[in-house]
């Protein structure tokens, strides 16, 4: 790896006092990462850290000799895609070419902001953790291309209100990097248990969380798209509809409805409102991580959700990334479509559960898609208001009949 340029020369020296051991590991680890020399591998740990530290401040532009494409190792390779093994930003920087991207299409992982308070401070620093993805984005995807970012919401730690980082996130990508936000998704998990159990089983001053907020963003504000490629079938009362007429008119709300309205085109155009249930616990993935001893990766997305944007804003050939691949849910999906596609992951163990999603056959895209999923109306079931009065103090205590049980443990979710 070439030495990073400096203003000043390198003439200072500082003394390090290590083992014979301790020398030969490390100078083994900075060999097979690809640095020549300890201080080149030392200067590079140091900008990483002021780098995921916030300390090098938002204007700092990512040196892409910092992230050489040879730190990336091939891990697995199939007819239309592959697999790397390491720093995505190696990708990003070194590997890939300039506006050559489709579609990123990806759930960044979101634990640097969990492992501490959700505050103002924390979402800026995931901010900070997040610039160089958001550079590396900006450089490879094309101006007809898009950037999907599936992305979970946090709770404050002991409180019953959630942190804006996510939100902040988006605000970045707009104003600090030039992102158009063409639509918000959200992908409402029917399945999803009532989290955060303390505020929603326990204390019942809140519902339960059961959206995701994705981000649709682009380069420029018109990239490919088309949503015929993602009808939903008609309603019953659309279906009835269509069958027996109507009469064109203009509605109350102001919309005239002429009788254009009476043609079938196929489908319904689906709101951005996904519900897709996460529940699969059971298949050739997770049956190859028990039997091989493999983690299960924690967070992975199901395939309907990457399937959608990668139809709607994709053709066949077109290429596909996922930087932070995970089980490579989004390559799996990808490979069915003859999509090209790289994903990469930091995690050896992670890959090595993905790859029973290609081996020893390709894992194929799941069949059932008429499960139709209902949300009740608001109020639907009647409850008599003396029977359940408000909690004045918001929550704040628990319910007197718990206060002599353990020390709540508050859930973070």
């Amino acid at each position: 790896m070439a030495r990073p340029r400096a203003e000043n020369p390198r003439t200072k020296t500082a003394n390090i006092r290590l083992t014979e051991e301790e020398r030969a590991e490390i100078e083994a680890t900075a060999a097979a990462q690809g640095y020549a020399s300890l201080s080149e591998y030392i200067r590079f740990l140091h900008s990483r850290f002021t780098e995921e530290e916030g300390l090098g401040g938002g204007d700092k532009k990512t040196n892409p000799r910092d992230f050489p494409a040879k730190l990336l190792r091939p891990f697995l390779k199939t007819d239309h895609g592959q697999v790397f093994w390491g720093d995505s930003r190696s990708y990003l920087f070194s590997k890939a070419e300039e506006n050559s991207v489709d579609l990123i299409m990806t759930s960044p992982p979101f634990g640097l902001v969990r492992k501490k308070s959700y505050g103002n401070e924390d979402a800026d620093r995931y901010c900070d953790w997040f610039r160089p993805f958001a550079e590396g984005f900006h450089r490879v995807l094309k101006d007809t291309g898009s950037l999907v970012i599936d992305i979970g919401g946090a709770w404050v730690p002991g409180q019953p209100t959630r942190s804006l980082y996510h939100f902040k996130l988006l605000v970045m990508l707009v104003e600090e990097y030039g992102f158009h936000l063409c639509q918000e998704h959200y992908w409402f998990n029917p399945s999803k248990l009532p989290t955060p159990a303390e505020w929603v089983n326990v204390r019942r001053v809140r519902v339960k969380d059961a959206v995701n907020t994705v981000w649709w963003l682009s380069k420029t504000p018109y990239p490919k798209a088309n949503n015929r490629r993602v009808l939903q079938p008609y309603s019953k009362s659309m279906e009835h509809l269509l069958k027996n007429g109507y009469k064109a008119k203009l509605r109350p709300s102001g919309h005239d409805i002429s009788d254009k309205f009476n043609k079938d085109n196929g489908g319904s155009v689906p709101p951005n409102l996904l519900a897709i249930a996460n529940t699969e616990s059971n298949g050739r993935y997770q049956d190859h991580c028990r039997a091989e001893n493999i983690p299960i990766h924690p967070a992975r997305f199901p395939a309907q959700l990457p399937e959608y944007f990668i139809r709607f804003l994709t053709d066949p050939g077109d290429l596909v990334v996922d930087p932070f691949g995970g089980s490579c849910v989004t390559g799996v999906v990808a490979e069915n479509l003859k999509r090209r596609w790289t994903c990469c992951e930091l995690s050896e163990e992670y890959l090595l559960g993905a790859r029973a999603r290609f081996e020893p056959e390709l894992q194929p895209l799941p069949k059932d898609r008429a499960i139709p999923y209902e949300i009740a109306s608001p109020c639907a079931r009647p409850v008599a208001e003396e029977d359940a009065p408000l909690f004045a103090d918001g929550g704040a205590q628990r319910p007197a009949s718990m206060r002599k049980k353990a020390s709540p443990k508050i859930a973070a979710e």
